[in-house]
Formats: structure tokens, sequence, C-alpha cells
């Protein structure tokens, strides 16, 4: 493992004003956000959407670090025969991959999962490093109380097993020379105050990064994405922008080694909006042993989706949505972003 490598591209997912755009979905999730838009989701419509944002020149340029891709994008060619991890390289930004298998019923743990593909993982870090891909990500999932599960829920056993496989994963990608991008995702279903998700957030990451020291992982040749501490979707009393900063900076010094080069926020679900503007209420608190920027998915993408809608005429209009959106986060990842810059583009 050559740390300093590991290091110097960490560093770059976490340049200052750029962010990683969550362009992973897997099929199953592709083709949801499809029928939304009423396009239907086949090789070459996924290949064709992704190769619209892969091209918009100047957000990726200026905006976006790295591209996480999914495992049937990363071996696919552009319409010219340009392989898609070229696009995102001659952008400047680096290619990723997702490398967990998804997640399954966690035994004994009833509502409970744990995410699958730690078999032959090191074969296919080998395979990805020679496509180009410089990072990975595993996404752990927990969830709160009264989403699936009852009151006993996250137990520590499905808390511990998720970190246990986050932190194999993470060591498996750095022996690899691959930065792993470490997920514990708390999930904001569910109708819990934002004290609970607290407190769920922080018995997740203080096992995530126990689990990370036992195997020995290098935390400087890491990224960490984790969930903003934000009240549950079904909570009738929503925290304001303010509180989930405060709350999420102080739970991250809490749990958050300074080694860390950066944390990248998952949206999970978020408007987009509401994703800015929670980035940008956090580095507005400034004075951080990290860098904080965005890894998004939806709230990178929704708005182009739409404006493309699968039509080869909506392509310059679809990543016109796609560079403003990523444009914000950008302006939030500095504490730059101000509301009514949202109201001019409209």
């Amino acid at each position: 493992m050559n740390l300093a490598e590991l290091n110097k591209i960490a560093l770059a997912m976490v340049a200052p004003g750029k962010g990683i755009l969550a362009a992973d979905e897997s099929s199953g999730t592709i083709k949801k956000r499809f029928d939304a838009i009423k396009v239907e989701s086949t090789e070459q419509s996924r290949r064709d959407y992704r190769e619209m944002l892969f091209r918009s020149d100047e957000a990726m340029r200026q905006y976006i670090s790295g591209v996480i891709l999914y495992d049937e994008t990363i071996w696919q060619d552009a319409a010219d025969g340009t392989p898609l991890v070229r696009l995102i390289e001659q952008s400047g930004a680096i290619p990723g991959i997702k490398v967990d298998e998804g997640t399954q019923a966690l035994p004994g743990c009833p509502g409970e999962l744990v995410t699958a593909g730690l078999d032959r993982l090191a074969e296919r870090l080998k395979k990805y490093y020679e496509r180009g891909a410089r990072f990975a990500k595993w996404r752990a999932v927990i969830d709160i109380g009264e989403g699936n599960g009852g009151p006993g829920v996250p137990s520590m056993t499905a808390i511990h097993v998720n970190a246990h496989a986050l932190a194999r994963y993470a060591a498996l990608c750095q022996a690899a020379q691959i930065v792993p991008i470490v997920e514990p995702e708390v999930l904001m279903d569910g109708g819990h105050d934002i004290e609970r998700c607290h407190d769920v957030t922080q018995r997740v990451l203080n096992k995530t990064f126990q689990e990370l020291r036992v195997q020995r992982v290098a935390l400087e040749g890491m990224i960490l994405k984790p969930n903003m501490v934000i009240s549950g979707k079904k909570n009738a009393k929503q925290a304001s922008v303010e509180e989930v900063a405060e709350k999420t900076i102080r739970l991250l010094k809490a749990c958050v080694p300074a080694a860390v080069p950066g944390i990248a926020f998952l949206s999970g679900g978020q408007s987009d909006e509401d994703a800015t503007a929670h980035l940008n209420a956090m580095n507005r608190i400034g004075g951080l042993p990290w860098r904080l920027t965005f890894s998004y998915g939806r709230a990178l993408q929704a708005a182009p989706q739409k404006a493309w809608s699968g039509k080869a005429e909506n392509v310059a209009a679809g990543q016109r949505a796609f560079t403003h959106r990523a444009q914000m986060n950008s302006l939030a990842s500095k504490g730059e972003w101000k509301a009514d810059l949202e109201k001019k583009a409209a």
C-alpha cells in the first residue's frame, strides 16, 4: 500500500469547491427514477443518460471531483466508442466504483439489514483498478426504530456487523491501492426526532472507527460518507437548517479523527435545496479539521433527469440543470451559497 498516493487521491476527492457525483444507482433504482420520467430503462438509455452527465463540461471540470459508477457503467463505452471512464478522466475528475452488492436480511434481527459483497472483493478490485477506478464505495444501511423494526432497532448486532463489513471492505480497498469511501447511512425514514438520529449516528460512527482501527485501515487514505443529523421524514417537527448543521458538526467533531482527509455527505432523500442549505450552514461554522463536501446522487440528478426526460433534443437542458445543481453545491462546500441564487436560476 502506497499511503502517500492514497492520501493524494483522497484529498483530490474533497478538493475545495468540488464534490462527488454518485451515479452508482443499481439497475432497480435507476428503473424507478426512469419510470418517474416515463423513460424505459435499457442498457442504452442508462448509458445515454450518464454520458450526458459526464459530458457536461462546465459541471465536470469546475465542480465535480469524482464519479461513483455502477458495475454496468464502468465497462460501458459512450456512443462514439470512448469508454465512459475516459470521459470522466478527461474532465479532470476521478472514476470510482460502488463495490457492495446490496443488502440482505440480518439473521436474528427482524427488520434489519447487512450489506453483502465481501466474497471475491479482492479480485473485483483488481479489475476495477485496471479499468481506471481509483476509489470505491460501500454502503451500510442502519434503520431507526419505527422504520421496519421496533424500538430495539437498530440493535447492537446490526451496528456491529455493518461496521465490521465496512472496515473489511476498506482494508481490501487500500491493499488494492483504491481509496475507500466508508458509508454508514442512518436512514432518515421514520418518525424519530433529531436527538434520536444524533444518538444512533453517534453509536454507528464510534463503532465504525473502532472497527477501522482493528482492521488497520489508514485513516489518511479514506473518505467518510455519513448521513447528516436530521429529523426523520415523518416527524411533525423538522429541525431548522441551523440545528441540523450545529448538531452534525458537534457529532462529527466527537467521532471522526482529524486524520480523515474529508467528509462527503450523502443526501439521503433530502430535497435538492435542503441538502445544499445544510451543507452550506455546516461550512459556515468553519474551523474544522477535515474538508466537508457532498457526495450526492438524487440531490444532483433529480433536476437533470426531469429536464432530459430521455429525449436527445433535451440533452443541453439536462446538462444546464446538472451544472446548476453542481454549482450550488460547490458554493455550499465553501459556505458561500445563498437561497436567492436558486430563485435567479429559476
